[in-house]
């Protein structure tokens, strides 16, 4: 996390766009029984709760940030897609990959995770 600073200032003198979550989808538990409700980046999330997907808002950029790609790097999912409650970061992000590809995009999907969410 310290190193964080220094990569988003390093990004910005080279014209790259970072694009970081906005909003949260969160739980009391590690699980689809606990309590599960929408945050913001400015709320930030309560003690004792974790961030298991990304946000309506970050959905909606990250979507937006892919249809207007040339290359698509993808290594990682949005969030715990194993769960119901918690996949929508990731289908989203799919959805639209599957999209940009069929438009022409090169994509290459990286990592165990990102290509069992993707079969």
């Amino acid at each position: 996390a310290k190193i964080v600073p220094e990569i988003m200032e390093k990004a910005a003198k080279l014209g790259v766009e970072i694009i970081l979550p906005v909003d949260f989808v969160i739980s009391s538990k590690f699980g689809e029984d606990g309590e599960i409700k929408e945050t913001t980046k400015e709320a930030g999330i309560p003690a004792g709760f974790m961030g298991l997907d990304c946000g309506p808002k970050s959905i909606e950029m990250n979507a937006k940030a892919v249809m207007e790609s040339k290359t698509i790097i993808w290594n990682g999912p949005m969030g715990v897609f194993e769960m119901a409650r918690f996949e929508a970061g990731t289908k989203t992000l799919m959805d639209a990959v599957v999209k940009a590809t069929e438009a022409g995009v090169i994509t290459v999907i990286g990592g165990g995770d990102t290509a069992t969410a993707c079969k």
